[in-house]
C-alpha cells in the first residue's frame, strides 16, 4: 500500500515535469489524457483495496531513517527554493510584505528541523509520516476523478481560449498544464501526510502554484490578484508554521491524530494548551479555504482561466482547508476555537450568498457560492459534533464534483457564444441544449432535491438545533434562502425563450465533453449511492474521528431510500414532458409585448410611438445590497470576530498555563 501512496503523489509531479517539456498540441493532448487516466485508475484500485467498515486508519513510513532524514532535508531545500522564487517576484514587482511572509514561515520551520527539535519525537516510533483512512480514500477520489477529468477538460478548453484571445495573451500552455498535475500531487500529499511538516510543505506547494496559474495571463489585474492570494495563504501558511513550532516544543508532538487525540483526551485542566496550536491550523485552514476575511483571494482568482477556476474551487486549495477542519474538529467541540471557526463559517455562508445575488457574471456567481458553501462546511466543522460532521462529509462531496461542472460548462457556453453574462443565458436550452442539459444538473446539485446538497444543509440544521446554537441556525435559514433565490433566477433563465430562439453550433471539443459527461455521470451517481455511502462509508469516518460505534445519520436510512424513488419520479417526470411536446400540437401566438408588435416578436412600438426593444432581466437588487461599503463592512466585522476569537482563545491558554 505504500508503494500506491508514494506513486500517487509522485506520479502527478512527474506528469508535471512531462507537460512541461511538451511543445506539441497533439502529443499534450495525448500525454494529458493518459497521465489523467493513470492517476485516477490508480486511486480507484487503491480506494478500493482499502476501503473498510471500520476506517481506523493505517500509518505507513514510521520511525526516523536514512530515507525519512533524505526527504526530509530535500523538502527543505525545495522549501528555500521556493521562497527563493517568492522573494524575486515580490521584489521584481514591489511586493515586499508577500516576501517577508515566505521568509518568516520557511526560515522558523527550518530551524525546528535542522535544530534536531522537528524530529526528536519521531526517534520513539510513536507515529508515522503518512496516514491512510476513508476520508483520506474519499479527499483522494475527488482529486483523482474531479481533478484529472478538469485537466483532460483544460486541454481542448486552451486551445479555444488562446484561438479568442489571440496574441494579447501570451500561448504558455505547456506551463498551464503543469502546474495543474503539480496541484494534484500537492494535494495527494496533503491528504496523505500525517507528520504536519510534511503536510506544510505540501500546503506552501498549493499556494504557489495557485499564485502562479491565477497570474497566467500576466495582466496588471491578473498579476495583483495572484499577490493578494499569495500573501493571504502565506499569512494562514505562518499560523501553519506557529502550530507545527507549538506542538514540537510544548506538546512533543507534530503528527496530526496524534495532536488531536491528545486534545480530545485531555482533561478539563489540561485541554486549554492544546488550543493555541488549533486555533493557528484553523487560522491556516480559514485563508485556505477562502473564509472572510479572507475572501477576496478566490474571488479574484476568476480572472484565471476557466480550468485553474474549476480545480480551484472543487478538488484543490479550498478543499484542502475543509480536509484539516474535518481532521481537528472533534478537538474544537465546545471550546474557543469551535465557536470562532463556527461564527466565522456561518457569517461567511450568510454574506457570501447574499452577495451572490447581485452579480450577472457567472463565474463571480460561482466563486461567491463556493464561499458561501465552504462557510458552511466550515461551520459544521466549528460545531464539532458527528451530525455536522456527516453533513460537512457530504456537502464536500456534493460541493466538489457540482462547482466542477459549473465552472466547465460555464467556460464551454462562454467560447461558444461569446458571454458568460448569466441575462445572455436566456433560452440556453434551446441554443445550446446539451450544454444547458448539463449546467442544469451541475445547479440542481447545488440546491434541489434529491441532491445531496439540500439534503446535507438539512442534516447541519438539524444538528444546529439540536446543539442550541440559534445563531448558526437564523444564518443557515436565510442564507438558504438567498441560495434559493440566485439558483432560482439562474435555472430560470436558461428554461425561458420568450423570443425566437434557434439551435446554434456547438464549439465544445470532444475532451472538455468527456470532463462534462463525466461529471454529469457523478452528479447523478451521488444521488442513487446515497444512502450506500452514508451507511457504509461515510457514517464510519465519523465514528472512527470521534471514537464512537453507534453515531446514526440524522437522516434514517428509510428517508435516505427515499432518494431512489424521488430520482426516478423526476426522470419519468422528464420523460413523459417530451413525449407529450412532441405529440401535442399547440397553436403559435403573439408575445404580448406592451405595444404594437412589429412582427419579429423582438421589437414593439410604444405608447409614445417609439419603437422599443423587448428586454427580460432578472432582478439583482445592485442599488440595495451591491454596495461597496457592505462588504467592506462585512470583511471588516469578520475580521474584527477573527482577532478577537484568536486573542480570546490564546488569552485562556496562556492565563490556564501560568
Amino acid at each position: 500500500m505504500a508503494f500506491f501512496i508514494a506513486f500517487l503523489i509522485l506520479f502527478p509531479f512527474l506528469a508535471a515535469a512531462v507537460q512541461f517539456a511538451v511543445k506539441n498540441n497533439t502529443l499534450r493532448t495525448v500525454t494529458v489524457c493518459v497521465s489523467s487516466g493513470i492517476i485516477i485508475v490508480a486511486t480507484v484500485i487503491f480506494a478500493a483495496m482499502n476501503l473498510s467498515a471500520d476506517s481506523s486508519g493505517v500509518y505507513y513510513f514510521t520511525g526516523d531513517n536514512l530515507l525519512g532524514s533524505t526527504i526530509n532535508y530535500l523538502m527543505l531545500f525545495i522549501e528555500f527554493a521556493l521562497m527563493g522564487v517568492i522573494i524575486y517576484l515580490s521584489f521584481k514587482y514591489k511586493k515586499y510584505f508577500v516576501a517577508l511572509l515566505s521568509v518568516v514561515q520557511t526560515c522558523f520551520v527550518a530551524w525546528l528541523e535542522l535544530s534536531g527539535n522537528a524530529h526528536a519525537h519521531y526517534e520513539k516510533g510513536v507515529s508515522g509520516y503518512l496516514f491512510s483512512d476513508n476520508l483520506t480514500l474519499i479527499l483522494c477520489l475527488m482529486i483523482a476523478v474531479v481533478g484529472g477529468l478538469i485537466c483532460v477538460y483544460a486541454v481542448g478548453y486552451l486551445k479555444d481560449y488562446h484561438h479568442h484571445h489571440g496574441s494579447e495573451i501570451a500561448d504558455r500552455r505547456s506551463f498551464f498544464c503543469s502546474m495543474l498535475f503539480v496541484f494534484l500531487g500537492a494535494m495527494f500529499g496533503i491528504v496523505f501526510s500525517s507528520n504536519l511538516i510534511w503536510m506544510y510543505f505540501f500546503w506552501e506547494i498549493t499556494s504557489v502554484v495557485s499564485f502562479l496559474l491565477i497570474g497566467y495571463t500576466k495582466t496588471e489585474e491578473a498579476v495583483t490578484n495572484s499577490f493578494r492570494a499569495l500573501w493571504m495563504n502565506l499569512l494562514g501558511g505562518v499560523g501553519f508554521a506557529a502550530a507545527i513550532g507549538f506542538g514540537a516544543l510544548n506538546l512533543h508532538t507534530y503528527n496530526l491524530q496524534e495532536l488531536v487525540n491528545k486534545a480530545v483526551s485531555a482533561n478539563s485542566e489540561e485541554n486549554y494548551i492544546f488550543t493555541i496550536p488549533l486555533i493557528c491550523l484553523a487560522l491556516a485552514a480559514l485563508t485556505k479555504s477562502a473564509q472572510m476575511p479572507f475572501s477576496r483571494w478566490l474571488l479574484g482568482a476568476m480572472v484565471a482561466p476557466t480550468p485553474s477556476s474549476a480545480l480551484l474551487h472543487s478538488a484543490t486549495m479550498v478543499k484542502a482547508g475543509i480536509y484539516l477542519l474535518i481532521r481537528i474538529s472533534p478537538a474544537m467541540f465546545g471550546n474557543g476555537v469551535g465557536l470562532t471557526v463556527a461564527l466565522i463559517g456561518g457569517f461567511t455562508f450568510f454574506v457570501a450568498s447574499v452577495r451572490a445575488i447581485i452579480h450577472t457574471d457567472a463565474k463571480k456567481v460561482l466563486a461567491y457560492s463556493t464561499i458561501s458553501n465552504l462557510g458552511l462546511i466550515v461551520a459544521c466543522c466549528g460545531v464539532g459534533i458527528n451530525e455536522t460532521i456527516w453533513a460537512a462529509v457530504f456537502l464536500t462531496m456534493f460541493h466538489c464534483v457540482s462547482k466542477s461542472l459549473l465552472f466547465q460548462t460555464v467556460g464551454s457556453v462562454e467560447h461558444a457564444s461569446g458571454s458568460r453574462n448569466i441575462e445572455d443565458m436566456h433560452g440556453l436550452i434551446k441554443r445550446y441544449p446539451a450544454l444547458a442539459t448539463a449546467m442544469m444538473i451541475g445547479i440542481a446539485g447545488m440546491y434541489l432535491a434529491p441532491f445531496g446538497m439540500l439534503i446535507s444543509k438539512w442534516s447541519a440544521l438539524q444538528a444546529f438545533v439540536d446543539a442550541g446554537n440559534i445563531i448558526l441556525v437564523l444564518l443557515l435559514a436565510f442564507g438558504s434562502a438567498t441560495t434559493l433565490f440566485y439558483w432560482t433566477k439562474w435555472i430560470s433563465k436558461l428554461l425561458a425563450y420568450a423570443k425566437p430562439t434557434v439551435r446554434r453550433k456547438d464549439t465544445t471539443s470532444p475532451d472538455q465533453w468527456v470532463s462534462i459527461i463525466g461529471h454529469t455521470v457523478i452528479m447523478v451517481a451521488l444521488c442513487l449511492v446515497f444512502p450506500f455511502l452514508s451507511g457504509g462509508l461515510v457514517t464510519p469516518i465519523v465514528n472512527s474521528l470521534f471514537g464512537t460505534t453507534d453515531f446514526k445519520p440524522v437522516l434514517s436510512d428509510e428517508n435516505l431510500y427515499i432518494l431512489i424513488i424521488m430520482i426516478a419520479t423526476i426522470a419519468v417526470v422528464i420523460i413523459l414532458g417530451f413525449i407529450i411536446t412532441r405529440l401535442v400540437k399547440t397553436k403559435k401566438t403573439s408575445i404580448y409585448m406592451s405595444g404594437i408588435d412589429t412582427g419579429d416578436e423582438r421589437h414593439y412600438v410604444g405608447a409614445f410611438d417609439e419603437e422599443r426593444t423587448m428586454y427580460h432581466a432578472n432582478w439583482y437588487l445592485s442599488d440595495s445590497i451591491g454596495t461597496d461599503k457592505l462588504i467592506n463592512a462585512a470583511t471588516a466585522v469578520a475580521a474584527a470576530g477573527l482577532i478577537i476569537g484568536i486573542v480570546l482563545t490564546v488569552g485562556i491558554a496562556l492565563g490556564g498555563a501560568l
